[in-house]
């Protein structure tokens, strides 16, 4: 997994944190807040939803401080409870699709109840990757919270098969098969244009 910024300089300030100084933990968040949001918004790929996980992650955080142990990077530590916050986040939107499925089926002809990707990328996808973008976006739409979890992880954030099953409360075989089926998908979604494979 990427290193995280600041870890050389959070000892003391968890340290201080601990013994119940606000204004550390304030310096924790500050200082880890971006890099949280990045992997909520990448696993989410909502922005309000990300928002949600960040505080939900450091309140975690705070609230378990005494567990954190003080041989572990802190950074690396929120990472994986923030990657679990988005788990639950994308499974509760999960849940919350198949009981509004049934409805969308019936308003068809009113057009789709969630909006999907244009077939002709828009300019932003365009300077992304352009059709690849559009067909990986398709693939994640197809992909179950937790496949989209551990694809995320491995993908965006490259995180080992070991830490992906650390972050998401899964030993290494089920982390394995998670990122197996999201990438057998996302191969689906980009056809036999050899041009279009992802890299393994």
């Amino acid at each position: 997994m990427k290193r995280m910024a600041g870890s050389d300089d959070d000892t003391e300030t968890v340290a201080q944190a601990r013994a119940g100084d606000a204004d550390a933990f304030r310096r924790l968040v500050e200082r880890h807040s971006r890099n949280v949001f990045r992997l909520a918004y990448r696993m989410t790929r909502n922005e309000h939803d990300a928002e949600d996980v960040v505080q939900e992650a450091f309140l975690k955080a705070y609230r378990s401080l005494d567990r954190f142990e003080e041989r572990s990077h802190f950074g690396s530590w929120i990472y994986r409870i923030a990657a679990n916050c988005a788990y639950d986040s994308l499974r509760a939107r999960e849940r919350r699709q198949e009981s509004a499925d049934s409805v969308a089926i019936h308003d068809a002809s009113n057009g789709p109840a969630t909006e999907m990707p244009s077939g002709a990328p828009a300019a932003d996808r365009l300077v992304f990757g352009g059709e690849v973008r559009r067909r990986l976006e398709l693939a994640m739409l197809r992909m179950s919270a937790l496949e989209k979890s551990a694809f995320s992880l491995r993908h965006f954030e490259g995180m080992s098969i070991e830490e992906i099953g650390r972050a998401l409360d899964l030993d290494a075989s089920a982390a394995k098969q998670s990122v197996f089926r999201a990438v057998r998908k996302v191969r689906q979604a980009l056809g036999r244009d050899p041009g279009l494979r992802p890299t393994t």
